[in-house]
């Protein structure tokens, strides 16, 4: 219709263009009459293209009218009829209006002008709006399941009066269908008495069938309950085969079954506990029985007496909330020794490396052993950045021994230094997170782990050796144990001595917490190498500025369902002091846990302490953090003081919850 307008002015525009011309060759040769005539009938010609031409154009326009009303009548009936239900809400996810379609996925309910969310949870209008996400699948609406596709339309004057378009789609039998398929796939549990020999040992020998065939029997229940496969496969160890909608169950009832196997009691001392791996979320079989395996290994890593659900790359924790009782052995350390200095002697160059803001037992552990290697005639460096207050005296009285001239280097150096033949050995730690410079390691060929916290989610793969003890006090006690096997009639500097006593003393809080028989043979070991108690008693003294800081956040105190809580002020900026005031909160009568915060920087670090009852590990495990049952820590990014109260205090509450389920 256009193209006919446009070419209907054309040829009256090229008619008049002749006429005029030949009005002009009348004039010009003076036919005057002739050419009166003309001007005339030209002037009449005009007047009529003009009205013809108006009444084409009011023609024209009536009918684009015509046109769009039909066609937004058109547009208007197709979206209230459409048969996918419809609707459009403002950026505020306001309901502007619906089709018919989703009036009736809402039965008939008015809802106009309500907000979108009070009916749909899991969806957000903003992610649509900048264009983070434009499909949410499988959004529960009344007891239907839908794909929701978002399309966001800009306001030309205002951004603000943006709309979204929402179009549903039901997809409630695909639902079920692939609820049902995961539902009945098939999962593993791997399940190991992690006592079972210690329990033995703790009862009669005519009783020890007894609680053998309690044990089995419990077990044997647990998976009859869960219509599960069971094969025994060694004295204290099970594989399951269990359809995942009963471990989805077990993940809800918190794996009773640790609680069950606890409370069998045949006059046996020490209480039976259970290391349970769970694998789920695989294609097959094999991958679930790759991560079972991977789980259990966490379990055991972490102390036992827990279940850990592996699905992808993603754990579940469960349990552990038991003291640790020391059941490692000098059979496993002597081992442990004899292929570290294997490894040592296959390798170039040897470095060794701790944790962030290294502690006197980092410290301690990594110049015992760099003594041992320096002892089997290798090169070994000490990764070292940044130092804190807490071992600046022991730091600069070992630094002034001739052995140690060169033995500190930075990760950047070390960096350098490394080549496919070098060893890593990390002590005092084994998480990503927490490791000095995870770079080093990452260019590392060749690595072993010596370490006594309880195995982390983020622990590094990937070690050729790695010996993680959470039942050890300190890793101090576990390298003076290994230092005995590596070396014949081993020898060690006094200072080297004291630094390895000191570590031992610090992490348990002067032979308080988590110290066994073996902690004080390794204490004794290293008093007749040289270590002087008093010389390690001055390495904690503190100035009168340090006891009045300390005394400052210890004063701010408050305490929250029996555990104090503290924040240092904003003046101080020491990881160590809010240990130590941590430390000292215990001290107070009634106070079963204590936590305090220091931040530095955009980071908050919190310190946690307890004498037992409370389980400070796995409080701060749900903060991204970790340690043991009465010392642990947890580091927080890009948050408030407040808001990091606030989680904590979250913590706090579902940790009392479970312990009353």
């Amino acid at each position: 219709m256009d193209k006919k307008y446009d070419s209907f002015v054309s040829g009256n525009k090229i008619y008049m263009i002749i006429i005029a011309v030949l009005v002009i060759m009348l004039l010009f040769y003076s036919n005057l009459y002739v050419g009166a005539l003309c001007v005339v009938l030209y002037i009449a010609l005009i007047v009529y293209n003009y009205r013809v031409s108006k009444s084409k154009r009011y023609e024209w326009k009536r009918f684009i009218e015509n046109f769009s009303f039909k066609l937004d009548t058109a547009t208007r009936n197709s979206l209230i009829k459409l048969p996918f239900p419809l609707t459009i809400t403002d950026n505020r996810g306001g309901i502007l209006w619906y089709n018919q379609g989703f009036s009736s996925m809402m039965n008939n309910e008015d809802i106009l002008g309500l907000n979108i969310n009070n009916f749909i949870k899991k969806f957000n209008v903003r992610q649509i709006l900048d264009g983070k996400k434009s499909v949410f699948r499988y959004i529960k609406l009344n007891d239907r399941y839908y794909d929701i596709y978002g399309n966001a339309i800009d306001s030309s004057e205002n951004k603000n009066e943006s709309i979204v378009i929402l179009y549903f789609y039901e997809v409630t039998e695909l639902f079920k269908m692939q609820s049902y398929i995961n539902e009945n796939k098939y999962d593993v549990m791997l399940i190991e008495v992690d006592n079972f020999d210690d329990v033995l040992k703790t009862i009669e020998e005519g009783k020890r069938p007894l609680i053998i065939a309690e044990i089995e029997r419990s077990i044997n229940a647990y998976s009859q309950r869960l219509k599960a496969m069971i094969r025994k496969y060694d004295v204290n160890k099970y594989v399951l085969c269990i359809q995942d909608k009963y471990i989805k169950e077990e993940m809800e009832k918190k794996f009773d079954i640790l609680d069950t196997i606890r409370k069998i009691d045949m006059g046996n001392k020490l209480e039976v506990t259970l290391s349970i791996g769970v694998g789920r979320g695989a294609d097959t079989p094999m991958g679930n029985e790759k991560y079972a395996a991977s789980a259990k290994e966490l379990a055991l890593g972490r102390g036992g007496d827990q279940a850990v659900v592996k699905n992808g790359e993603k754990l579940l924790f469960y349990g552990g909330k038991t003291k640790e009782v020391e059941k490692r052995t000098k059979v496993r350390a002597r081992v442990i020794s004899r292929v570290l200095v294997d490894l040592i002697n296959e390798s170039s160059t040897i470095f060794i490396m701790g944790h962030i803001n290294a502690d006197i037992d980092c410290l301690g552990s990594a110049v015992g052993l760099y003594s041992t290697v320096k002892s089997l005639g290798k090169q070994c460096f000490i990764v070292f950045d940044d130092i804190n207050s807490s071992i600046n005296i022991i730091l600069d009285k070992i630094k002034k021994e001739k052995d140690y001239k060169d033995a500190f280097i930075s990760s950047s150096t070390c960096i350098d230094k490394l080549d496919p033949n070098s060893l890593l050995i990390l002590v005092d730690v084994h998480s990503k997170s927490y490791v000095n410079n995870i770079d080093v390691v990452n260019n590392s060929k060749k690595i072993v782990i010596i370490d006594h916290h309880r195995k982390a989610a983020d622990f590094i793969e990937g070690s050729l050796l790695s010996y993680i003890e959470p039942y050890a006090s300190s890793t101090s006690e576990l390298v003076t144990e290994m230092l005995q096997y590596m070396v014949e009639n081993p020898k060690l500097k006094p200072i080297e001595a004291e630094a390895l006593l000191a570590g031992i003393y610090v992490d348990t809080k002067n032979f308080v917490f988590k110290t066994g028989a073996r902690t004080f043979e390794a204490a004794s070991f290293l008093r007749k190498l040289g270590a002087d108690t008093i010389d390690v008693k001055k390495f904690f003294t503190d100035n009168l500025d340090v006891y009045l800081k300390r005394a400052e956040v210890i004063k701010s105190a408050q305490v929250y369902e029996n555990i104090a809580i503290a924040v240092c002020p904003k003046e101080i900026e020491d990881i160590v002091l809010a240990a130590q005031a941590a430390d000292e909160l215990l001290n107070i009568t009634g106070i079963q846990a204590s936590f305090v915060f220091v931040k530095i920087k955009d980071e908050i670090y919190i310190s946690g302490r307890s004498l037992g009852d409370v389980n400070v590990q796995l409080i701060l495990e749900t903060l991204g953090g970790g340690g043991h049952m009465t010392m642990a820590g947890a580091k927080l990014k890009s948050i408030t003081i407040d808001e990091a109260l606030q989680k904590l205090k979250n913590a706090i509450q579902k940790y009392i919850r479970e312990g009353e389920e």
